[in-house]
């Protein structure tokens, strides 16, 4: 009984996501990180010292949300049916397979009704200036967002929270907030949020890994595997590339090449042999090597905390 217990949070999360999504007329916890940063970052991110301030900042918040739900959780472990349903609640605020999917679609959609239309709703989930994007270019950047935030937005909080439960979890959650707003390498946050871009990669660095591994397992291909370790090296993030790089071995395809980021060209490098044409049919697969994955790492996770219960 108590080892059916224990994985109820992990499955009623998961399940919850998967019919939901974001819950964006509630209150979200990631909102509340978020406003956090923007009121850190306008208190700190000016003058000198900027990199300790983002340190001090990054470590404060950091230590806040991992010391806040672990005490939540201890403090409702007393009352069965409350524990578990907070711990529900919060793994599912914590995954965004659904939302990542939706929005993912959403680009194909607009896509349809024209080539300017796609450009804008890309916008709302790449980095990149989408402004002179072909359709061939828009595909390949849904295609990459969709297989890197995979590792980020599911895989990495299922991971934390099955070694350090909600804590864990939402430490993650908040540690890959501060990434997306202030780790990036430009004037205004170079020094400011490099800490917490480090750490980020730090966190990242097995669940991007793992996976890759997911990806292709559920897809037949993890022979592959050796392959997409050494493609993966190509790409500029010490993680992105290992997701994507499964992803253009499973579809037969390349990925990278130049792009302008904030008004500046990068020329990324390739991911991927085959430079043929990807089109945005292919996102069905895509769709389903995603949920695949995030099904087989439920079950997983299941299966090695029902046996700790157990044995």
């Amino acid at each position: 009984m108590e080892a059916l217990i224990s994985i109820s949070p992990l499955l009623l999360g998961y399940v919850l996501d998967l019919l939901l999504g974001d819950p964006r007329m509630l209150p979200h916890p990631i909102r509340l990180f978020g406003n956090a940063i923007s009121l850190g970052t306008r208190l700190l991110n000016h003058g000198t010292h900027r990199f300790l301030k983002g340190l001090l900042l990054t470590a404060l918040l950091c230590a806040a949300t991992f010391l806040f739900f672990w005490f939540l959780m201890q403090w409702t472990a007393q009352y069965l049916y409350v524990s578990l349903s907070i711990g529900s609640i919060f793994l599912f605020y914590a995954l965004a397979n659904k939302s990542l999917l939706e929005e993912g679609n959403a680009v194909f959609t607009a896509l349809e009704k024209g080539i300017e239309e796609g450009r804008s709703r890309l916008s709302w989930i790449v980095g990149r200036d989408t402004r002179s994007l072909d359709t061939q270019q828009i595909t390949k950047a849904v295609f990459e967002t969709v297989s890197e935030n995979l590792s980020d937005g599911v895989i990495a909080p299922l991971f934390y929270y099955a070694i350090l439960g909600i804590p864990g979890a939402m430490l993650y959650k908040m540690i890959n907030t501060l990434d997306s707003m202030i780790g990036y390498k430009n004037d205004r946050y170079f020094y400011f949020g490099k800490f917490a871009a480090k750490l980020d990669d730090v966190f990242n660095f097995i669940p991007a890994r793992l996976t890759a591994a997911l990806m292709l397992l559920v897809s037949g291909k993890l022979h592959k595997l050796p392959t997409v370790m050494r493609q993966a090296k190509n790409h500029t993030s010490p993680n992105a590339g290992y997701p994507e790089a499964a992803l253009a071995i499973i579809l037969d395809c390349q990925f990278g090449g130049p792009n302008v980021y904030h008004g500046k060209l990068v020329n990324k490098p390739y991911i991927g042999t085959n430079s043929r044409q990807v089109l945005p049919t292919e996102f069905k697969a895509v769709s389903k090597i995603n949920q695949r994955s995030t099904f087989c790492f439920v079950v997983l996770i299941a299966i090695l905390q029902y046996l700790y219960y157990t044995l």
